[in-house]
């Protein structure tokens, strides 16, 4: 019985260490919000963390920035410019026109405050750590039902003093429309994505070279807009693999004008019970200026294991 009991939380665990957690917490207020169910999504501002596919779909050019307010002194924050090239077409059909899209983006996570001592238990002084990814990624929609995207993914992870590593993954994904209100999405991210660690620096001779990977996700997502009620509703699945198969789901409700509710819940997993959901709420509020729109966003979301949920501000300006 306690066998039965305890398998389970041995998939947990597995895949909870494994490297690049930071990167799979989600991206920003909107898709936090959604519960990371936006990899179909082709309205709104769009980011290609969840579908490089995506960012040819973009209306006009988008910035977004979002600051996480979490305990247990831990940072993350995000960063991300898509833009969407027009390219006039010299035929009469239009259908057949390619739209190139492009999006950079940024997430930074870090734990400060680390108490730092030495082999006699002296306190040396505080420690903190900082995880980053920067990404580029490229965008085609071949057709009116048809785009695909490819993400580079630079990861730097400054441990400790002279500990520090980088490693170089990709993302490949796609969208088709399988009608004006209905999309499919397919992605597989973090692709040939690890750290490759020398403690040499600081243990001289009895230093080590290890690797680890990360890893790579299997994602189908599905949209349905519902344009009558002004409603986006999202639903997804991504597997890992190490006990880890996840169900989201999303939603969006332009309730009046420029205002957008959202409600989501992230990590269902299929094959874990004992694994915590993370259930989400947010909202935005866009502004029309004279040359630009600007917009707040706000999510809020259940955290397992923390003093009380992660809450994530963020801006955006399209213009």
């Amino acid at each position: 019985m306690a066998s039965s009991r305890l398998f389970p939380q041995a998939g947990f665990t597995e895949i909870s260490s494994m490297p690049g957690a930071f990167s799979r917490m989600g991206f920003g207020a909107r898709g936090i919000g959604m519960g990371n169910a936006m990899s179909s999504i082709v309205e709104g501002n769009l980011v290609s963390y969840y579908n490089p596919a995506l960012s040819s779909f973009q209306q006009d050019n988008s910035f977004t920035a979002s600051y996480s307010f979490l305990t247990l002194d831990r940072t993350l924050n995000f960063l991300n410019f898509t833009k969407r090239f027009e390219l006039k077409s010299k035929g009469r059909d239009s259908s057949k026109v390619r739209t190139p899209g492009l999006s950079i983006g940024i997430i930074n996570a870090g734990v400060s405050k680390i108490d730092g001592r030495d082999n006699q238990g002296i306190k040396t002084g505080d420690l903190s750590t900082s995880e980053n990814q920067f990404f580029l990624s490229f965008s085609n929609r071949f057709s009116e039902k048809v785009a695909i995207g490819l993400a580079i993914k630079f990861y730097y992870f400054r441990l400790y003093d002279k500990i520090n590593t980088s490693g170089v993954g990709f993302d490949l994904g796609a969208l088709y429309s399988l009608s004006r209100t209905i999309n499919l999405s397919f992605v597989l991210s973090d692709l040939n994505s690890k750290y490759k660690w020398d403690t040499a620096p600081i243990r001289q001779e009895s230093g080590k070279v290890s690797e680890n990977k990360f890893p790579v996700g299997k994602k189908v997502g599905l949209s349905y807009r519902i344009p009558d009620y002004k409603i986006i509703a999202s639903a997804e699945f991504e597997g890992y693999g190490k006990g880890a198969n996840f169900l989201r789901f999303g939603a969006e409700y332009n309730i009046y004008e420029q205002l957008f509710l959202r409600a989501g819940l992230d990590r269902l997993n299929l094959s874990n019970k004992d694994y915590p959901s993370r259930p989400s709420v947010g909202f935005s509020y866009f502004k029309v200026l004279k040359d630009f729109v600007a917009g707040v966003d706000y999510a809020f979301v259940a955290e397992p294991y923390s003093p009380s949920g992660q809450h994530i501000l963020g801006v955006s300006i399209n213009f």
